[in-house]
């Protein structure tokens, strides 16, 4: 068939996809003559703080991208509620989003960076234990269904489409029921990461050690790496993720962001951002000079639910095929980066607590005698879940 444009290709190309996945449901099938490839260019693509040379390194960036857990709609599953949906299609896209960064900082922190996947290659323990957390059940930590019932207490209803901040709130406060994970998720707010309130979060005194709630651990404690040459105690560290809300234009990005936002993705701590357009998110994981490299969730897949070996066949949850592009000025301004580190300039970074916020008390899991799946079905005591659902808009 010969196609008379590019947007021609590019528009069969979709169709043929969607027709393929209706047809063929969970099998991924690639028609490489179909798919977009990236352009000849000496300029290096970055990829979850990764750099990768196209002209030398391109099957490496294609198995780097397609490491990553590539989460979709899903249909088939047990209605949410027990009588709600049972297909998170045409809603669910940033709840599945918001699923891929948080499944990539659990690898980094069980397998590492440099972890790599292979079909049909035995993986790790921990590998199909991190896959598990988020198969559509509700008694999986981070099921859609437990995504979509958390954001009830954030005044949003099942079925309802979620916001870069909304899910940011929602996965704080699942975090709080993981106790395997043990990850401390500290949300910025008004642009600003205060670093006392995350080592209140995240420093865990010794057995025995003095400890009121919701002060911070004294000076003394603070980890051996920073008070070189003493013998403080040891501090057992929880693993930082830290979600940082940003508004970077009012209709559409301000160019003086660009530089600062492309730079988040060279960062070997960045878990990339959770944005998009309104109604429509994606999770970007990378750049390629000034276009932003990005997994798409809206394909609608059948439920895949662990076999009886224990195991999930996980083809459908990596994404084979090569990744979509979109240049950043077409970005929506409210994003939220997921990053370990926090040195960029599109946020402030203090020490102190700032005197005139209310003060900071770690987030904690209430006294419950139920799972959290249990303790999520019942929506009566969501509402002490405090929410900061706006963005500020950044000064120039």
């Amino acid at each position: 068939m010969m196609l008379k444009t590019e947007c021609d290709a590019i528009g069969a190309t979709r169709y043929l996809r969607d027709l393929i996945m209706s047809k063929y449901e969970n099998q991924i099938i690639i028609f490489t003559e179909y798919l977009e490839e990236f352009p000849d260019t000496d300029e290096l693509v970055w990829i979850l703080g990764k750099p990768h040379l196209l002209k030398t390194e391109k099957s490496k960036l294609l198995s780097d991208i397609s490491a990553r857990l590539w989460f979709t709609y899903r249909r088939k599953f047990s209605p949410i509620g027990g009588t709600g949906p049972s297909s998170d299609a045409g809603w669910g896209c940033m709840l599945r989003c918001g699923q891929m960064m948080l499944a990539q900082a659990l690898i980094c922190r069980h397998l590492g960076r440099d972890w790599n996947w292979e079909r049909q290659k035995e993986q790790p323990k921990e590998y199909q234990r991190i896959l598990q957390c988020f198969l559509d059940r509700k008694d999986c930590c981070y099921s859609i269904h437990q995504m979509a019932q958390m954001g009830v207490g954030e005044g949003k209803s099942i079925g309802e489409w979620f916001g870069p901040n909304t899910v940011a709130q929602v996965i704080k406060k699942l975090a709080l029921f993981d106790e395997w994970n043990s990850l401390a998720v500290y949300v910025s707010m008004d642009n600003t990461v205060v670093i006392e309130d995350i080592k209140k979060m995240c420093c865990v005194l010794p057995v025995g050690a003095a400890d009121t709630a919701g002060e911070s651990p004294p000076d003394s404690l603070i980890a051996s790496s920073q008070s070189k040459g003493t013998s403080a105690p040891c501090l057992a560290w929880k693993p930082l993720l830290l979600i940082v809300p940003l508004r970077l234009g009012i209709n559409q990005i301000n160019p003086v962001y660009i530089e600062a936002f492309k730079e988040c993705f060279k960062m070997p701590q960045s878990l990339g951002a959770l944005g998009g357009k309104p109604n429509n998110a994606y999770y970007f994981i990378g750049s390629l000079g000034d276009e932003l490299i990005f997994l798409d969730p809206h394909t609608t897949q059948t439920f895949v639910d662990t076999e009886e070996s224990g195991l999930v066949d996980d083809h459908t949850f990596h994404c084979l095929q090569s990744p979509q592009r979109m240049s950043i000025l077409n970005l929506d301004p409210s994003v939220a980066l997921e990053i370990l580190k926090e040195n960029l300039r599109m946020f402030e970074l203090v020490q102190k607590h700032p005197s005139h916020w209310p003060p900071f008390v770690p987030p904690a899991k209430p006294e419950v005698t139920t799972t959290g799946a249990e303790f999520i079905d019942s929506t009566e005591q969501l509402e002490d879940f405090d929410l900061e659902e706006d963005f500020e808009i950044l000064s120039v």
